[in-house]
């Protein structure tokens, strides 16, 4: 992806519109090397059906739709407080390039998250992106202190042990998932749980689980995930774990189709917990397993989530569940940096 950030040319920046779909598709097609219209149709739809939590502008000159920048607010995925703007996609027609209007692109995008009061920009993208990397760099990104991990939908949990801590005691106060029982996805007997897809009243059940494990009350947040969900099921999946007739458990997922430069469907795992009473049972890996078998039904084939290099707990859990460090690296930047 070629973004240079030199020149001074002066151009007109305004919010990017439905009939845009077809040159930002054109756009993106050319940095990429295939066609994503399915992705950035769905992009646009979103943004369409939630604007609060979607920036997204075009960049225009003489010639039309020269760029363009999308980004999605963060409220609560991966268990973080704050809320962030995670930068989705970028791009530049090839004969505006190298004027200067990828920084007008996110100056514009920083002002934007400046006045909703959002302190911080997440990214990510191959480490092999040379191009890509330099530009974040140029923006003023940095690398974050998290490790993005992924494995293939349907691969068996290995046997070996995870990192573990006891229950609690990650920075977070996160529930321990890295319990070495039930860490194979064929077992899902040993959990004895029903998992299914989260319905609305699940709601308190899970808020209350959530609040147990962040200490903190995210119930606006779950509820505008599990209505995604509801609305498109192709999008985000949301599941629930109940045992001995109550809510023990959930999970939350995000199908990312395309974001810089991916080469397959991915589904991001950014939401899960356990009723800090059911610890050591399986039933992440119960819920994981579910995923899984709901991603094959979508042609979804690969799982990804985000975990702080400090969280040994997660990271125990995840590893133990078969997932392993990925080939996209994680950054980050201060919106008044």
């Amino acid at each position: 992806m070629t973004l240079d950030t030199t020149g001074t040319a002066q151009m007109t920046i305004r919010p990017l519109a439905p009939d845009d779909l077809p040159l930002v598709v054109a756009i993106d097609a050319a940095l990429e090397g295939r066609p994503r219209r399915a992705y950035v149709e769905r992009r646009l739809a979103s943004a369409l059906r939630e604007p609060a939590l979607h920036a997204q502008f075009a960049l225009c000159d003489e010639g039309g739709l020269a760029g363009y920048i999308l980004a999605r607010v963060l409220e609560g995925e991966f268990g973080r407080g704050e809320r962030g703007l995670r930068l989705e996609m970028v791009g530049m027609r090839a004969d505006a390039r190298r004027r200067g209007g990828g920084r007008q692109l996110f100056v514009a995008l920083a002002q934007w998250a400046a006045r909703h009061k959002i302190d911080e920009f997440r990214t990510a993208a191959r480490w092999r992106d040379a191009e890509m990397l330099q530009w974040l760099s140029a923006v003023g990104f940095e690398l974050a202190p998290d490790v993005i991990l992924g494995m293939a939908v349907g691969l068996q949990a290995r046997r070996e042990e995870g990192i573990t801590l006891p229950q609690g005691e990650g920075p977070g106060h996160e529930v321990n998932f890295g319990s070495t029982e039930a860490n194979d996805f064929e077992r899902l007997a040993r959990a004895d749980a029903e998992v299914r897809p989260m319905v609305p009243e699940d709601l308190r059940e899970i808020v209350r689980i959530d609040r147990a494990i962040t200490g903190r009350d995210r119930a606006d947040y779950i509820a505008a995930r599990l209505a995604e969900a509801m609305h498109d099921s192709a999008i985000r999946v949301s599941l629930a774990a109940r045992r001995d007739g109550a809510i023990v458990g959930y999970l939350m997922a995000r199908a990312d189709l395309g974001d810089f430069g991916r080469t397959e469907p991915v589904a991001v795992v950014d939401t899960i917990g356990i009723d800090p009473g059911y610890a050591h049972r399986g039933l992440g890996h119960a819920l994981l397993a579910q995923l899984s078998a709901n991603l094959s039904a979508l042609q979804v084939e690969r799982m990804e989530t985000v975990v702080g290099m400090a969280d040994l707990a997660l990271l125990g859990f995840f590893q133990d569940a078969g997932f392993a460090p990925s080939q996209r690296l994680s950054f980050v930047r201060k919106v008044g940096g």
